[in-house]
């Protein structure tokens, strides 16, 4: 199945009709955020994260999105239960490795998680995405330092390692995974000034795992749609402020048209 406006219209039509559930464990800063992100799309979202509740709570979800952004003790055992709870049931697991290369801690967590876990789709930033791979990159705070095509040799090398498909953002987003290589030209610059949005994108990337089966389809269409609702949003904008509002809106509006005339892809 290629990555072109039909398809893609067509898994947001599927999310819409299922609501598959996404379990997230995910950050304080964003939790909001990508529950109301996800609900506009028309998943289902679950923010749980106590331990004693992980593997019955992946029981009812289709897809787990896994994000390091408030790390503590406790929370990195859920995301290990949860994982084994979703790799024995056979659902996606997004694993976010936010501020990767910050800190030691940081960057160790989301090493053994992709040892322990194996995601099927990493999603980041270059610099979250490098540091991962043992790049000597570094992040500034949770926002990369590096251009998003500079981290593609360490896609391709984590692939290589750990068989997950490497979601990339940036000015352009790269999927990389199956011995392909899909560039996104969506988006718009003012979407960085908004916390959260990568997160977004993550919780997003969950829905459309959900329901399409290829990751790298899946990736793609995530950060297409993404880009889309970012762009719509921005029209109508007067600030960072007002296109977080208007991106909700975007998501929950979308039509068939808006994808055919907008999704910009390299494949």
């Amino acid at each position: 199945m290629p990555i072109d406006p039909l398809h893609t219209w067509e898994a947001v039509e599927a999310i819409r009709a299922k609501a598959p559930v996404v379990h997230s464990i995910t950050n304080y800063v964003v939790m909001n955020n990508t529950a109301n992100a996800l609900l506009a799309l028309g998943a289902s979202p679950v923010m749980a994260h106590a331990r004693e509740e992980m593997t019955e709570m992946v029981g009812i979800a289709s897809a787990l999105v896994i994000n390091i952004g408030t790390l503590s003790e406790k929370w990195i055992e859920s995301m290990h239960a949860a994982a084994e709870a979703a790799n024995a049931r056979r659902i996606p697991i997004i694993l976010d490795p936010v501020g990767a290369g910050a800190t030691s801690y940081r960057t160790g967590t989301v090493r053994e998680l992709l040892k322990g876990a194996r995601p099927t789709i990493l999603r980041g930033n270059a610099s979250e995405i490098m540091a991962t791979c043992g790049d000597l990159a570094q992040t500034k705070g949770v926002d990369s330092t590096e251009a998003s095509h500079d981290a593609l040799a360490a896609a391709h090398s984590l692939g290589k390692s750990y068989g997950a498909t490497v979601s990339i953002s940036g000015e352009t987003d790269y999927i990389v995974g199956g011995g392909r290589t899909i560039r996104i030209h969506n988006g718009h610059a003012m979407m960085p000034r908004v916390t959260g949005l990568g997160c977004t994108a993550t919780a997003l990337t969950g829905a459309f795992a959900a329901v399409t089966p290829d990751p790298v389809l899946a990736a793609a269409q995530a950060m297409a749609v993404m880009g889309i609702a970012g762009e719509m949003a921005a029209e109508k904008a007067e600030g960072p402020g007002t296109l977080q509002l208007h991106f909700i809106d975007a998501l929950y509006r979308m039509t068939a048209d808006d994808v055919q005339h907008r999704i910009r892809v390299e494949a």
